[in-house]
């Protein structure tokens, strides 16, 4: 029912949007229309692949393996291993997310996939390197990181002390 919710207030911002655009009479709407084209032809495949990819992706891990190293039961360690497994995984969203959703279909605990996605979040040693270390100075990328590296474990250790089960 949130999930309702939530879709049918994306769509009525999107309608009000596309109005005021209407309304200015000024190319705006043509403009967004031809970049949500652009930019939709961009991402839906992506996404697509995604979701299919996530859902091969967890009936193919090995359940016992994922279940032992992430599961509920694996407490501190499955949290910690999440975390430098969301700082060492490569790519954009559609593969952080499904690898995170592939887990968790595959016996990952909540602990773990909270730190996944935060590690993966914050600290991706790819997106470190190949952007952020080229385009800002060393030294603040690497205090960065440096103050980023608890908080993927906390995150998760924190679900785990509040949220166990």
């Amino acid at each position: 029912m949130i999930m309702l919710l939530l879709a049918a207030s994306l769509w009525l911002v999107a309608a009000a949007l596309i109005y005021v655009a209407w309304k200015r009479g000024d190319g705006t709407l043509s403009a967004g229309l031809k970049r949500t084209w652009i930019d939709s032809r961009f991402m839906v495949p992506r996404i697509a692949l995604g979701v299919i990819g996530a859902g091969f992706m967890a009936k193919l891990l090995p359940t016992e393996t994922v279940a032992a190293l992430l599961g509920p039961e694996s407490g501190v360690r499955g949290v910690f291993i999440a975390s430098l497994s969301g700082m060492l995984t490569p790519g954009g969203p559609v593969v952080g997310f499904s690898v995170g959703i592939a887990a968790l279909k595959a016996g990952a605990g909540m602990p773990a996939i909270i730190a996944y996605v935060t590690a993966w979040s914050l600290i991706s040693l790819n997106r470190v390197i190949v952007w952020e270390r080229v385009l800002m100075p060393a030294d603040v990328v690497w205090k960065r990181v440096a103050l980023s590296l608890p908080l993927a474990p906390l995150a998760g250790l924190m679900t785990l002390w509040f949220w166990p089960g």
